[in-house]
């Protein structure tokens, strides 16, 4: 990772003492003696012993037995970026406090301060770790060209620590989880656990676990190659801009800090472990700079050492502070000052003590610089890792990096021919010339600084003094610097898709560019208009520059029209033909708001358990940008999580975009958020998520549920189509030519899946509705939205006048017959057996001259209410409905205006005719197996070895522990 002469980063340290330790995995083993109950990090047993137990890493807290100390695997932090082939940015969370969990960084409990987490891993941090932080997220775009599918191996993505409770090791069968510190190793694909000293041991190919039939393969995905972060791609709603520390207000000329507090956050995880040594007389807090870019920002870290400790003692503790795993004797300190001039420092001498060889007044916090010691500052050695080289037409390049010899006056365009040459890219062939051709290819500097920062080399840059220049302003910003070998042209395609929605509804074409160019500019304009859905104001957009993409990104996201903000995304691309046999890909749509938090914690539990591309917040364009994603798959799956309005609102959307699509009828499951989720009840998803269920388990519901179809009909609304008399009719045909046409301009058309309600149901549901427009903060729980509802009934009952003698204002025909109405206050029209949170108002079977019901015989049930109290002891199971009714067509005559409600929606529809027929489009629904085995959760593993034989992985496959 660092540019260096060579690889030091495991070197051992000959200056450290006798009892340190320090091997392949880079941890700066000291003996120690604890005096409470501590737990080994590799075994997960406690220490037992009176004196000199254990050993514990002085840079990452790493706690091991003695017998232990020669089989740990678990890379230090010092050194674990150096293990990353592919960074990856983390998606972090806001920062918040996170029970039984730990730091993967300083090993330490997260409960007493503030921590953040990846909203895509099972990564943990404390946010004064976060300088430390590996960019090691899961990769889940890899897509490459001229790539077969069969010779496809995904490998494990393995994670150190915070396992499930209860997980259990493959190899061993033993338990490998612990609750005291950070141990075990789990992958974040498979969800396979085991030990540290057990994983090694695993089948190196990763198969997806249980979840393999659903599990969109990242070697399937391609996201745009932009300068955009990965949060962005993703559609994550909550970005978390890091805090940088700075301590420009407490920095004075005496070096005395006005915040102590703050002074102590800035020591190592070591440090804040021990007790307050800048108390003690014996000891001295001193400040370290590790270049001059720090000394300007005024960020630093502090170390506590003896008062007469020296210049070499002081230097393998500020080395162990920055997490730097390397020989000392590359290394020196000197006084920082801010008169100081860079190249009139002077070498603070290794045996004597610092205090003596300082300026620093007494009782004054001295500050020093970490410098670089260059034996030779003209030439050196640069790592050069291949970014989209490992296809090429005639070779598969190695994964590894190449050490490349530079000299300051050597190119960025000499770099890239030695490094071609050296990842065997040569021209063998006549089709190799294109291959081979420097000039196809870029070197591109990358900074795992928080997060992967990327920056494309100019040809006439010089990358030695690039690193020359980084070591002198900040010695771990150095060591966070690589280089990547890169084609100019994205392997995976030059097309990016932009949606773009928020717009007005209805325009065309020609409207949509005009108010699109007006806001970018004519320069800026699209290569071409892929798909437009004029009903929601939404499209999309085809570019194939990434840098023009990116502007009109910027441009877009912050540009409002008729006083709305303008809704774009980046979306990935899936290459269908790389989808394996018998996977078919579930596509998981989340309303955050239903269910008051439940929705937040299911989409971050599905990104993590699922590729986090095949997850959408419906908040973020609804379901128009996944469907635009998977309109090529053959078929796939659609899980929606909401309420019974989610479930519509999605069905709605594929009717309009789903006859463009290769599958126009993917079959549906769902996960009832809502208050009713009547339909959710009658597929068997329960009555509703309680936050118990783990989201695992409802995934391979979804694998295991059966196909079945469900019956959606045309609602049509012609509110100025009276019946009259004869004589009244004569006398409107004659003064009004234009009848017929008024009528059918103002005619309205929904689409009804669940039931339609005319009278006190709907007059019920319209109250509640508008108190919940009133105050929809109010409205995020299930059971308070049920109380709600019943206070609304108990008013209804007093007031009576609103629906009373309903069948006198109403006529009904059901399949051209005049159905004589009972005395009523409501009629409920059904397509599901399932009203009003789970009621069933047809009630069970019974012999009479109606056929059995069901979702998909072609029928509607008819069913009537006699008032609240019915409706009441409906609900309680009392009593059933009225039975009217049951046929596949029906008019419906209002002579005033009424109350109605479909599936959910009310309002107050105006005299005239509603027609209720059958609808051309067909919805397939996935129930929930009805024998289904309720499982035990004592293994929480989604992975299941299916009797492979267990052998160890080669080096070249291995993925250590990050």
């Amino acid at each position: 990772m660092m540019a260096e002469e060579a690889e030091r980063g495991d070197s051992p340290s000959g200056s450290q003492h006798d009892l340190d330790v320090q091997i392949g995995h880079g941890h700066f083993f000291t003996k120690k003696t604890f005096h409470k109950p501590t737990y080994c990090h590799h075994c997960t047993d406690m220490l037992w012993g009176l004196i000199g137990q254990g050993y514990v890493c002085e840079v990452c807290n790493f706690v091991v037995h003695d017998r232990c100390l020669r089989t740990v695997v678990s890379a230090c932090s010092s050194i674990a970026a150096n293990r990353v082939k592919n960074p990856v940015a983390h998606c972090w969370s806001e920062p918040g406090h996170f029970k039984r969990k730990f730091c993967n960084v300083c090993r330490k409990r997260l409960e007493d301060s503030l921590a953040i987490r990846c909203e895509i891993c099972e990564y943990y941090a404390h946010l004064d770790c976060q300088d430390f932080v590996v960019s090691d997220c899961k990769e889940c775009a890899t897509y490459l060209p001229q790539r077969d599918k069969g010779t496809v191996v995904h490998f494990h993505h393995w994670r150190e620590g915070n396992l499930p409770p209860n997980s259990k090791c493959v190899a061993c069968k033993k338990t490998c989880w612990s609750s005291e510190c950070l141990a075990g190793m789990r992958c974040e694909w498979c969800g396979v656990t085991a030990h540290a000293q057990c994983y090694r041991s695993l089948p190196a190919e990763c198969k997806f676990g249980s979840l393999r039939d659903i599990m969109l393969p990242p070697s399937c995905l391609t996201i745009p190659r932009m300068d955009v972060p990965v949060e962005t791609i993703l559609g994550l709603s909550r970005i978390t801009t890091l805090p940088v520390r700075t301590v420009s207000e407490e920095w004075s000329s005496s070096g005395d800090s006005k915040n102590e507090e703050e002074e102590r956050e800035r020591r190592s995880p070591r440090e804040k472990d021990s007790k307050d040594k800048d108390k003690d007389t014996d000891t001295e807090i001193i400040r370290v700079f590790d270049g001059n870019a720090s000394l300007k920002r005024r960020l630093y870290r502090t170390i506590s050492v003896p008062r007469n400790a020296s210049a070499q003692a002081i230097l393998e503790a500020a080395l162990k502070t920055f997490h730097i795993s390397d020989d000392p004797k590359n290394y020196y300190v000197s006084e920082a000052s801010e008169t100081v001039n860079v190249v009139g420092e002077r070498e603070l001498e290794e045996n004597s003590p610092i205090r003596s060889q300082l300026k620093t007044p007494d009782g004054k916090r001295p500050s020093i610089f970490l410098r670089y010691k260059d034996k030779n500052p003209d030439k050196g050695h640069i790592r050069v890792y291949p970014g989209g080289l490992r296809y090429s037409i005639c070779h598969r390049v190695s994964a590894g990096y190449k050490n490349i010899s530079v000299n300051k006056e050597m190119t960025a365009e000499e770099v890239i021919t030695t490094a071609l040459r050296r990842f065997g890219v040569e021209l063998c062939s006549p089709w190799c010339v294109q291959d081979a051709d420097p000039d196809n290819y870029s070197l591109i500097e990358v900074l795992l600084d928080r997060g992967v920062n990327e920056r494309v080399l100019m040809r006439d840059e010089r990358p030695w003094q690039i690193i020359q220049q980084s070591r002198k302003d900040s010695l771990r910003q150095n060591r966070m610097t690589r280089f990547y070998l890169q084609q100019k042209e994205d392997p995976h395609g030059p097309a990016i898709s932009m949606f773009v929605g928020n717009l007005p509804t209805g325009l065309s074409q020609r409207q949509y560019e005009k108010i699109l160019l007006d806001i970018i500019g004519k320069e800026l304009k699209w290569q071409s208009f892929d798909v437009i859905y004029y009903e929601y104001g939404a499209l999309v957009l085809v570019y194939t520059s990434p840098e023009k993409a990116t502007q009109v990104f910027n441009i877009l996201k912050d540009a409002v029209f008729d006083d709305k903000q303008l809704l774009v995304m980046l979306l990935p691309n899936i290459q269908p033909h790389m989808i394996p046999e018998n996977v078919n890909p579930l596509l998981v749509f989340v309303n955050v708001k239903s269910g008051g938090c439940q929705g937040l914690e299911l989409i971050t539990s599905f990104r993590k358990l699922l590729n986090p591309h095949q997850v959408f917040n419906l908040e973020n364009g609804g379901p128009l940008p996944g469907l635009y994603v998977c309109r090529n798959i053959s078929y796939y799956k659609i899980l929606v999580c909401g309420g019974d309005g989610t479930v519509g609102w999605v069905l709605s959307c594929l009717d309009n975009v789903g006859q463009d699509a290769v599958c126009q009828s993917p079959p549906m499951a769902v996960v009832p958020l809502g208050t009713g989720n009547d339909l959710a009840r009658v597929l068997r998803w329960g009555p509703g998520y309680t936050g118990g269920e783990d989201p695992l388990n409802l995934l391979r519901d979804v694998i295991d549920a059966e196909e079945i179809k469900l019956d959606r009909w045309t609602v049509i609304f012609h509110p100025r189509e009276r019946e009259k008399d004869v004589a009244e009719a004569k006398v409107n045909i004659a003064n009004d030519t234009n009848t017929a046409n008024t009528s059918e301009d103002t005619s309205s058309i929904f689409v009804m899946n669940n039931y339609f309600g005319i009278g006190i149901d709907a007059d019920l549901c319209l109250d509640f509705h508008m108190a919940r427009e009133e105050k929809p903060d109010k409205f995020n729980s299930r059971l308070h939205n049920k109380g709600v509802y019943l206070k609304m009934g108990l008013r209804k009952m007093v007031n009576r006048k609103s629906c009373k003698d309903l069948h006198r204002h109403i006529k009904l025909e059901v399949d051209g017959k005049l159905i004589d109405l009972p005395q009523v206050e409501g009629i409920i029209i059904l397509n599901i057996l399932s009203w009003a949170s789970g009621s069933n108002p047809w009630g069970p079977e019974k012999e009479d001259i109606f056929a059995k019901p069901t979702h998909y015989d072609g029928m509607l049930e008819v069913v009537g209410v006699t008032g609240v109290v019915h409706m009441g002891q409906i609900h309680s199971g009392l009593r059933t409905g009225m039975r009217i009714a049951q046929g596949g067509h029906l008019r419906i005559t209002l002579l005033t205006d009424i109350p109605v409600q479909v599936d959910g929606e009310p309002w107050i529809q105006p005299a005239g005719q509603v027609v209720v027929l059958r609808s051309a489009l067909k919805a397939t629904m996935l129930k929930k197996s009805k024998n289904k085995i309720k499982r035990r959760n004592t293994e929480p593993s989604i992975f299941f070895p299916e009797n492979e034989p267990l052998k160890p992985q080669s080096p070249s496959e291995e993925s250590g522990p990050l």
